[in-house]
């Protein structure tokens, strides 16, 4: 059954790249919603176990924010054989995002261009559909501002004392380029600000309920090489649980000729050809933090050679979006596969041994090849 799902997948994915993004997402999640997905056979590979942010995954890998913004499917996610899903960019009110259109395929380049700008639901309604979950796994909440917020700020506070009582971990979303001002929050004075006032609020809930939540903060792949480092050291001095690296690019950089006309697009790029960036700063981030920090590896992940070498540039956890869409439900067992061959063929007891063993070598590499 899970091989003949996989295969309509297949078969569908062509009728889907007839719709306009937007509706073929819509389509995706009214399938999740029904049902209507290929499930996880058995137990995964001990080896593929991760330990981290004070919870067991029982795999490394992870829908990244924006797939399922409202707490739609994160159950079907999770059936599927993730071992983790992020819902969000969540915000306190709901907003409408951009006009349409606003999300783009560059079919040619393995990529996507999207300006949503926070599109969601708001607090109420995703908080309503975690509340009812009944099955087990780790479903983590990204949380954001509202585009009109005079205080930022406090909106990701709000975040944290909504879904204090339903999320497995956070995520501040200082990264989305879409957001007018958002990445400002990224300027260090100002990210301290966020922070802390973020872990304040964390650490009150925990004092009086004693369920401590992790807090994970998402960096844009945009960053400034020279503000690398003052950003991190501030996430290192507040002792968050994890950094994230990246979102979406404004970058064109390596974009075929094919893509140029999508390429002039308004928006952040996502897909195959932010690989090679975002992972120079994860190597970066890793060496900053001297590994003490669990990194969330994103950007670029869309077959197995990605997956693995995301984990040796420093990534504890991996996410994906754009990647599945292209690659289909049929991705994520086999990059699972990869996985496993190399714990085998480096003779690993787990694959987290491999984090961060060509660190070195992925953070000398310029950012633009």
């Amino acid at each position: 059954m899970r091989l003949m799902l996989a295969t309509l997948f297949d078969i569908a994915r062509p009728l889907l790249f007839t719709l306009e993004p937007e509706q073929a997402h819509e389509a995706t999640l009214r399938s999740l919603e029904a049902g209507v997905y290929p499930r996880a056979e058995g137990s995964d590979d001990p080896r593929l176990a991760v330990n981290t942010l004070g919870l067991a995954f029982p795999n490394p890998f992870g829908i990244a924010a924006g797939f399922d913004k409202d707490a739609r499917v994160f159950s079907a996610v999770l059936g599927m054989g993730f071992g983790h899903a992020e819902i969000g960019s969540v915000t306190p009110r709901p907003q409408p995002g951009n006009p349409r259109p606003r999300v783009f395929r560059l079919v040619e380049d393995t990529a996507m261009i999207n300006r949503l700008g926070f599109n969601n639901g708001g607090h109420a309604a995703a908080l309503a559909r975690l509340s009812a979950r009944r099955l087990p796994g780790i479903v983590g909440v990204n949380v954001g501002a509202n585009k009109d917020s005079e205080d930022k700020a406090a909106d990701y506070v709000a975040g944290i004392r909504t879904f204090a009582g339903v999320a497995s971990y956070f995520t501040v979303n200082v990264s989305s380029p879409n957001t007018p001002g958002l990445r400002d929050l990224q300027a260090p004075a100002a990210l301290d600000d966020l922070v802390g006032r973020v872990l304040a609020e964390r650490d009150r809930i925990a004092a009086e309920t004693g369920q401590r939540r992790a807090v994970v903060v998402k960096l844009a792949p945009d960053i400034a090489e020279e503000d690398l480092a003052p950003v991190v050291a501030v996430l290192v001095a507040r002792k968050v649980d994890g950094i994230a690296m990246g979102n979406t690019t404004l970058s064109r950089s390596g974009l075929s000729k094919a893509g140029e006309a999508h390429a002039k697009e308004a928006g952040g790029l996502s897909g195959k050809p932010l690989f090679h960036r975002a992972t120079v700063l994860l190597a970066r981030v890793y060496q900053l933090t001297e590994g003490r920090i669990p990194l969330i590896g994103i950007g670029g992940i869309w077959d197995e050679a990605t997956a693995v070498a995301k984990i040796e540039a420093g990534a504890t956890l991996l996410q994906l979006y754009t990647g599945l869409v292209y690659g289909g439900p049929g991705l994520l067992p086999r990059m699972k596969r990869a996985l496993v061959r190399h714990a085998d063929l480096h003779k690993l007891t787990c694959i987290g041994d491999a984090t961060g063993r060509r660190a070195g070598e992925w953070a000398a590499k310029p950012l633009v090849p």
